[in-house]
């Protein structure tokens, strides 16, 4: 039995720790559907770069994405980040905007933007797992459901430099390790919305597990916390070892 109420679910942590692949997994599990704000403010460093913007004038790259339409498309599974009439979801990992985006972000009048534009987003799709450096702790504090990922800055590089070499990319070892730290400290360092463990959210150290395990912990989580998603499968198993602990 699958609630039919609104709800939303947040996953956050530091690059590469999986966040938008436990998801996307957790979504499909749960029959929610699924928003990457880390996407969004990648695709807004995509602008940055057309357009010939400093990442650090936060007005100027406000304007912009004002003026461009930016937005997913629903109809895909799962959802595509759309600039326009053009699908960028594979443009926007490339290394020119992993350089740049946690400085974009960085800029409260773009976060201002698409904090706006996150919440309008939950309002039409109101049953989401969202996921993000920020969502439990600014956009939805009030979730029922807040998980925090995280995993050591080497191992975070190696999952990268393997999606990078998985897809064809030229890979420089050093220099996605070296991409990682230096986003790690702007992301916790900025001034608004920086990345933190939300109060009450349940930590998940991701480096000595499976994307399936993640995924399984989350999910039993889910399903006890949240009334209505209750499994008596997993509830009979959870008297039967005699926890179920996250």
């Amino acid at each position: 039995m699958t609630t039919r109420t609104p709800v939303i679910i947040t996953i956050d942590g530091p690059a590469g720790t999986g966040k938008s692949t436990v998801a996307h997994l957790l979504a499909r599990r749960l029959g929610l559907e699924v928003l990457d704000t880390g996407a969004m403010y990648r695709a807004v460093s995509l602008i940055v770069i057309e357009e010939g913007l400093d990442p650090t004038d936060g007005p100027a790259v406000a304007a912009a994405v004002r003026r461009r339409d930016l937005h997913f498309d629903w109809t895909a599974d799962p959802p595509r980040i759309m600039l326009e009439d053009r699908d960028v979801g594979e443009r926007i990992r490339d290394m020119d905007v992993s350089g740049i985006v946690s400085i974009v972000a960085a800029r409260s009048e773009v976060r201002e933007v698409l904090v706006a534009l996150q919440r309008e987003i939950a309002a039409r799709h109101p049953r989401l797992v969202t996921e993000g450096r920020d969502q439990g702790s600014a956009v939805f504090p009030d979730a029922p459901v807040r998980f925090f990922l995280d995993a050591d800055a080497e191992v975070r590089a190696e999952r990268r430099i393997a999606q990078l070499t998985e897809s064809g990319r030229a890979v420089d070892a050093a220099g996605v390790l070296d991409d990682i730290e230096r986003r790690d400290t702007l992301d916790t360092s900025r001034r608004d919305g920086p990345l933190i463990r939300p109060r009450g959210a349940i930590t998940i150290d991701t480096g000595p597990l499976s994307i399936d395990l993640v995924v399984d912990l989350m999910e039993r989580t889910v399903r006890r916390e949240i009334a209505g998603f209750a499994d008596p499968d997993a509830a009979d198993e959870t008297d039967a070892d005699g926890d179920d602990a996250a």
